[in-house]
């Protein structure tokens, strides 16, 4: 009964984890410039965010930086590619489909990446940090920049080819 009893609450805490990298997704899909006074519902107030761009610490800095970033926000849409979780931490794969008006003439823009989250003893995430190509979400989006990133691409690519061949 003691190994049936640990595989149960190992099975509870397990669709817990799950369940809070659904509700995770959810919230992200449903974030809008109109209910960024939501964090805190997913947030703890020390929160640490990383991403290619940046690295803040806080709620606030938090709030300051998604007010910034869905204010030309069109669109933005999560579809996670896999998933895994503990008690504790989860890590999701996801692709994110945006538009903004800056990048790419306001296209729908797909961008591979994945989100590693620490929750803390009430649930609300203490760690957050995505890692996505900073040249699939933007660069390649600039007219000169996106020809002079595919060249450099392809001149890498052709090295390797000679080199294993």
């Amino acid at each position: 009964t003691l190994l049936k009893n640990r595989r149960m609450y190992w099975i509870m805490n397990e669709n817990n984890a799950t369940e809070r990298l659904e509700r995770f997704l959810d919230f992200y899909n449903n974030l809008s410039q109109n209910n960024l006074g939501s964090l805190p519902e997913l947030y703890a107030s020390n929160v640490e965010f990383i991403d290619p761009v940046h690295h803040m610490l806080g709620l606030e800095q938090l709030q300051q930086y998604f007010s910034h970033a869905y204010a030309r926000l069109s669109s933005c849409h999560f579809v996670a590619t896999s998933k895994i979780a503990n008690q504790d931490q989860g890590c999701m794969s996801w692709v994110m489909t945006f538009t903004h008006e800056a990048i790419g003439n306001g296209k729908a823009i797909s961008v591979h990446g994945c989100s590693v989250v620490h929750w803390n003893s009430e649930g609300k995430i203490a760690y957050h940090r995505d890692y996505y190509d900073l040249n699939e979400m933007v660069l390649e989006h600039i007219p000169l920049l996106g020809w002079v990133t595919k060249k450099i691409k392809q001149k890498m690519a052709n090295n390797t080819a000679t080199q294993t061949t």
